[in-house]
C-alpha cells in the first residue's frame, strides 16, 4: 500500500507564482540556463541552476553553487516572495498544453515505499548526476523540483479531484511555452482523509519522469536517519516531493534518434540492409510520422521511408517487445555498430517536444547527422509492463510533456 502524504509546502505567494514558476533544471545545458535567468530574477531556475551566479570559471559543482542556492531560496522566503501553509494539505496541479489536460495530486511520497518497491522505477541512474541533486536538496534543506508519478486511475482520487476543481484555483497563468498551469489547495479534512486512504489502497505507483531526483531524496533521507537514530518515520526528510497522475491523464511523446555517420556504407548500402530486416516503403508528400506500434520513420538524404518489423521479429518480453529495443537490436547494433547508445558519441537522442524538423535539419546539408529515426511513442502501460517486472527500458524511451514547473511547491526538510 502506498503512504502518500499531505505537506506543509512552501509555495509563491499570490501574484508571484507565473513569474517563479521554472522548467526542470535539467532541461537546459549551463549556457541555456544562464540565458534563461537573464532579467528573470524570480525564476526559480536562479536556485535550481545556482551556477547561473557565477562565471564559466566556478564549476557547476562546486560547494559555493550548492550554498549560493541555499541562500537565494531562504532569502526569497524571508523576503515575502513564498509563504509556508499553515497546515498539511494536498493540492492539485494541472496542466493545458494544446488542448490536453492532465490533473495531478501534489503530496509527498514515501522513501520507505521506494526501497520496498512499491514505488517502481524503469531507469538506472547516474552517480554523478545523483550526487549534483543530493548536494542541492541537502544544502538547501529543501526538495525544489518534484517528482512525476504515475498510478493507475482511481474513481475516488478522481471524484475528490473533481469536487475541488469547482472551486476557484489558486493560481492560474500560462508559461511562455504556451502551457497553462492552475492549481487548487486541498485543504479540507474529510477530502484529505478520503484521498490518504485511496492512495494507501493503490499497490504500485510508478516513476514516470524524475528517476534522479527521486534517488537522491531517498539518499538525502537515508543519510539523516542516520544522524538521527531516534527518528520516527514522521519527519520530513522521510518523503520527497511529487505529483501523482492517473495513467490515463499522461501523455508520452515519441523520443527519437538520429545518428551522425552510415558506419562506412553508402546509401544504397545501408537501404539494402534495411530493407531485409524490416519491411519498407517510401512514403509520400506530408507523410513522416509512424502510426503504429512496431513502425518507425527512417529519413535518409531527404526522403522519409516507413519500415515495419516484421511479425517474426516482434517478441512479448516487455523490454525486448519495446519498439526502441526493437530498433536497437535490429538495426542500430548490427548495421550501424552502435552497441551501446548510452556512451556512444555517433548518436544522439531528439525529444518529440521538437518535432520532425528537427530531425530534417539534424540531417540537412549543414546538419551533423546522416540518418533519423523517428519513433511511435511507447506508451504508459508499456512503462507499467517493464517497471512491474522489474527490468529496465532502454536510454531515451520516453519523453513526457508537458513538464511539471519547479518553484510552485518546496518540501522544507526542517531547518
Amino acid at each position: 500500500m502506498a503512504d502518500v502524504r499531505p505537506l506543509r509546502a512552501i509555495r509563491p505567494v499570490t501574484g508571484k507564482a507565473a513569474a517563479i514558476a521554472a522548467l526542470p533544471y535539467d532541461v537546459y545545458s549551463r549556457q541555456e540556463a544562464k540565458e534563461a535567468v537573464k532579467g528573470n530574477p524570480d525564476s526559480f531556475l536562479n536556485i535550481d541552476r545556482a551556477e547561473t551566479q557565477f562565471d564559466d570559471s566556478v564549476d557547476t559543482y562546486a560547494p559555493c553553487v550548492y550554498e549560493k542556492a541555499r541562500d537565494l531560496l531562504w532569502e526569497k522566503v524571508q523576503r515575502g516572495d513564498f509563504l509556508k501553509e499553515e497546515a498539511p494539505c494536498y493540492y492539485i496541479y494541472e496542466l493545458t498544453m494544446d488542448g490536453r489536460v492532465q490533473t495531478g495530486i501534489v503530496a509527498c511520497a514515501s522513501i520507505d515505499d521506494y526501497e520496498s518497491g512499491v514505488i517502481k522505477k524503469h531507469e538506472n541512474t547516474r552517480a554523478d548526476k545523483e550526487a549534483d541533486r543530493i548536494c542541492h536538496v541537502d544544502t538547501c534543506n529543501a526538495q525544489t523540483g518534484p517528482i512525476f508519478l504515475a498510478y493507475r486511475a482511481n474513481p475516488v482520487i478522481s471524484s475528490v479531484i473533481e469536487k475541488v476543481k469547482r472551486e476557484d484555483p489558486l493560481y492560474d497563468f500560462t508559461a511562455d511555452d504556451q502551457v497553462r498551469h492552475r492549481v487548487w489547495v486541498i485543504a479540507d479534512t474529510e477530502d484529505i482523509h478520503t484521498l490518504q486512504e485511496a492512495f494507501e489502497g493503490i499497490g504500485q505507483i510508478y516513476i514516470a519522469d524524475g528517476h534522479h531526483r527521486a534517488a537522491s531524496a531517498v539518499k538525502v533521507g537515508q543519510k539523516r536517519r542516520k544522524k538521527s537514530p531516534g527518528f520516527d518515520g514522521t519527519e520530513a526528510f522521510n518523503y520527497f516531493l511529487s505529483v501523482l497522475f492517473a495513467d490515463a491523464e499522461l501523455m508520452i511523446m515519441d523520443y527519437n534518434r538520429v545518428v551522425r555517420d552510415l558506419n562506412g556504407l553508402s546509401k544504397e548500402e545501408f537501404l539494402a540492409k534495411t530493407e531485409k530486416i524490416f519491411q519498407v516503403r517510401e512514403l509520400g508528400p506530408g507523410e513522416r510520422k509512424p502510426t503504429r506500434k512496431g513502425e518507425f520513420s527512417l529519413y535518409l538524404e531527404g526522403k522519409w521511408y516507413l519500415c515495419k518489423v516484421k511479425d517474426k521479429d516482434r517478441s512479448s518480453d516487455p523490454v525486448k517487445g519495446l519498439d526502441v529495443s526493437l530498433l536497437q537490436e535490429l538495426l542500430l547494433s548490427p548495421v550501424l555498430g552502435i552497441t551501446d547508445p548510452k556512451t556512444d558519441v555517433r548518436i544522439d537522442f531528439v525529444g518529440g517536444i521538437r518535432g520532425l524538423d528537427e530531425l530534417e535539419r539534424r540531417c540537412g546539408v549543414s546538419g551533423d547527422c546522416a540518418c533519423a529515426f523517428a519513433m511511435y511513442p511507447t506508451n504508459i502501460q508499456e512503462l507499467f509492463a517493464v517497471a512491474d517486472a522489474g527490468l529496465l527500458m532502454p536510454p531515451k524511451s520516453t519523453w513526457f510533456e508537458p513538464k511539471l514547473r519547479s518553484g510552485l511547491f518546496i518540501h522544507d526538510l526542517g531547518r
